[in-house]
């Protein structure tokens, strides 16, 4: 069994939809997929829960090619709340969703390993080469972030793909330390400051269980869409995510995963169907 931790609102179903594509279609082992989500709407009107229907769409995706995989949505509202209500870190440089992830040691279904990905995330490979690693004396397993660890500090982690040892990081409160960093402290990159900051003994993975500038390398189990800056021809930031499809063609020069997004194609429409089915029916 393989346990992923995901993080984010209704937006992110893309994200989720054409990540779990990837995942199954290489993977073979169950996976236990839990996301965690909240309302976030007195910040912006579109920070919303994902939705139930969203979820079960999910589920339907990933039981295909294996009938005990599940996706199981957990409404942290409450928790962020408490923790986080008009911290120093709530309009961080990303969404506050990406803060979620600080509160896996407060819920109790959460397993002793699990894996957190970013949703801007596709797999290359089996998923299970990067979960059965092992990271018994660690707290995590990351890979280098591609900028910071030149320009911050040479083992700065890039924090999109956490392999974490919940039961050390319970041991050693590491998530318990780096909230009070995000509530006491304003970070510039929030949460990945704040999980660098409070680490003990972390293992540092190759690049390939989290690539995060090349997208056609065959030896990738990671793949990160995240933003690149590019100097040539000119200054620029470039942030396209793998649910541009056109973009990750046409810029991107990307097509290892053609045959992931064209199933997200036809299954984001079969969804979009269904959901105007219930409108019409409702």
């Amino acid at each position: 069994m393989i346990n992923l931790l995901l993080c984010g609102n209704n937006k992110f179903f893309d994200g989720a939809l054409t990540q779990l594509i990837s995942i199954k279609n290489r993977t073979k082992e169950e996976i236990n997929c839990y996301i965690l989500t909240m309302d976030a709407s007195r910040l912006n009107k579109e920070y919303i829960c994902m939705t139930d229907e969203q979820i079960d769409f999910l589920n339907y995706v990933v039981k295909y090619k294996n009938p005990e995989s599940k996706v199981i949505k957990i409404d942290v509202t409450e928790i962020y709340e408490r923790e986080f209500l008009n911290c120093a870190n709530e309009k961080a440089y990303c969404t506050p969703y990406t803060l979620l992830r600080l509160f896996a040691d407060l819920i109790p279904d959460i397993p002793d390993k699990i894996l957190y990905l970013d949703i801007d995330i596709m797999v290359g490979k089996d998923i299970s080469t990067l979960y059965n690693i092992d990271i018994e004396d660690y707290e995590y397993a990351a890979v280098k972030e591609k900028y910071g660890s030149k320009i911050i500090r040479h083992d700065y982690i890039n924090a999109g793909m956490l392999l974490l040892n919940m039961k050390k990081i319970r041991e050693t409160k590491l998530l318990e330390k780096a909230r009070k960093l995000i509530k006491t402290k304003k970070l510039l990159f929030a949460d990945q400051d704040a999980i660098f900051r409070s680490t003990k003994k972390k293992l540092i993975l190759p690049r390939i269980y989290n690539e995060q500038s090349s997208f056609n390398r065959e030896d990738t189990v990671i793949c990160h869409f995240c933003k690149r800056l590019l100097l040539l021809p000119y200054p620029r930031i470039e942030n396209y995510k793998q649910w541009n499809v056109d973009e990750v063609h046409s810029v991107l020069k990307c097509h290892y995963f053609d045959n992931d997004l064209e199933e997200y194609k036809n299954l984001i429409k079969e969804f979009e169907m269904k959901e105007k089915k219930v409108l019409v029916e409702g």
